[in-house]
């Protein structure tokens, strides 16, 4: 496979760091460019041709790069006489390149296992593939709005004015392509990779498909993130999220560890965040654990709210976690509810399943999407069925006892921690405290 690198741009944000001498990609990073580190994840997934689009000061990047020959891959340049955008310069690659190939942007530090997006990709007989993550940040990130099979139906632009809720999918700005969306390029002339290319190849009769990963990607474009990055890369955190390496999870029940337990909540409007939930969900997404909600969701079948409904309460989760720079790395439901006699069930629900909880299904699930190592993860609840479905699942457990928390007996069994807090529960677990 190849892939073409847009290192165009000159970084208006960094030029503190720049001082307008060398363009965006050339930024350090542990004494190494940006784009060097972005090659050197590429060259280890088995790319060995690279097409680099440059612009301002792109002397600078041929200079350092050549070739490619010390770096182990074979290199091209794109040379915009004229700025091009974010797609443009593809014009160049059209009669280049004739089968599946990457477009990456030269300001991001990413560790991702290509191959499992290639699988996905060929999968879906997508002309174009979106990595799609949630992020510390989606309110001014652009949303991917997908449906049931991953299917980009449309995107929310972060110039939106969004006062409604939303799922924390952000289109991290690293694609596949297929071959086939080079014939859109004919002419050269400044393109917007989104709004003059996917929105017209996205909808409901589109090909355009959203994978969704817990693999580390993030933008340098402020001084910022890029401290920030740096620190991620020399704890680990960018190498160790990389799917091809065991993951260890923190699993998280919903109502009653990050929403207050209010009934059976069936409207977005009762769903509110547990006083500790930001704290305990900032320190699980900066200690190398993922964050995955594992709950039981009985309101579909009970008849007490559509799907639909259930998606937005989820949105509201999403979006009040957001707001405050925290994120869950998915969510697993089980809407399924076995006991019959509600006046207004839904019979489609009323079976029995592997995934409702005492069940590990969900977990298990989980497990094997993110490749999750159940012997080093935790499950976090507030019922002694989490328990159970956590030592059915194989992981270690954590019992909550607030409110109404740990008054299910229904299962004689023994979690190896109880305790009152949540943020006291995850800072124990990071800090290998039990």
């Amino acid at each position: 496979m190849q892939a073409v690198i847009m290192a165009g741009g000159k970084g208006v944000r960094l030029s503190s760091v720049t001082n307008d001498e060398i363009p965006k990609p050339m930024v350090r990073l542990l004494g190494k460019p940006v784009l060097e580190h972005q090659i050197e994840v590429l060259k280890r997934n088995g790319i060995t041709k690279l097409f680099i689009s440059v612009g301002y000061l792109g002397n600078k990047i041929e200079e350092y790069f050549g070739t490619g020959d010390k770096f182990g891959v074979e290199i091209e340049y794109i040379r915009e006489d004229m700025p091009l955008g974010s797609a443009g310069s593809l014009f160049y690659v059209k009669d280049r390149i004739d089968d599946d190939f990457l477009v990456v942007f030269g300001d991001t530090i990413f560790d991702i296992s290509i191959d499992l997006m290639h699988e996905f990709h060929i999968k879906k007989n997508a002309v174009a593939t979106l990595f799609v993550h949630p992020n510390s940040h989606p309110y001014d990130s652009d949303i991917v709005v997908t449906d049931d099979d991953s299917k980009v139906i449309k995107f929310d632009s972060k110039n939106n004015v969004r006062n409604y809720f939303y799922d924390n999918c952000v289109n991290a700005g690293f694609y596949m392509f297929s071959s086939e969306v080079l014939k859109y390029f004919t002419e050269l002339r400044k393109m917007d990779l989104e709004k003059d290319l996917l929105f017209d190849l996205c909808g409901e009769n589109g090909n355009v498909f959203a994978y969704l990963s817990t693999e580390y990607i993030k933008d340098v474009g402020t001084p910022d993130r890029l401290d920030q990055v740096e620190k991620h890369i020399e704890t680990g955190l960018v190498s160790g999220r990389n799917l091809s390496n065991k993951q260890k999870c923190i699993f998280l029940d919903r109502d009653g560890v990050l929403n207050k337990v209010n009934g059976f909540i069936n409207s977005p409007d009762q769903l509110d965040l547990e006083d500790d939930a930001v704290d305990a969900v900032s320190v699980i997404n900066n200690c190398g654990y993922l964050a995955v909600v594992i709950t039981n969701q009985p309101v579909v079948a009970r008849g007490m709210c559509t799907l639909e409904t259930l998606h937005d309460i989820n949105k509201k989760l999403q979006t009040l976690l957001g707001r405050e720079h925290v994120y869950v790395d998915d969510i697993f439901m089980c809407l399924h509810h076995p006991d019959k006699g509600y006046p207004e069930e839904d019979p489609t629900y009323k079976i029995e399943c592997d995934c409702r909880k005492p069940k590990p299904g969900m977990i298990l699930n989980a497990a094997a999407k993110y490749n999750i190592d159940l012997s080093k993860s935790w499950f976090i609840g507030d019922r002694t069925t989490d328990v159970l479905c956590g030592i059915n699942a194989g992981v270690k457990t954590v019992l909550l006892k607030t409110g109404e928390a740990g008054a299910d007996k229904t299962y004689d069994v023994v979690p190896d921690l109880i305790t009152d807090n949540l943020l006291d529960a995850v800072n124990m677990i990071v800090n290998g405290e039990v």
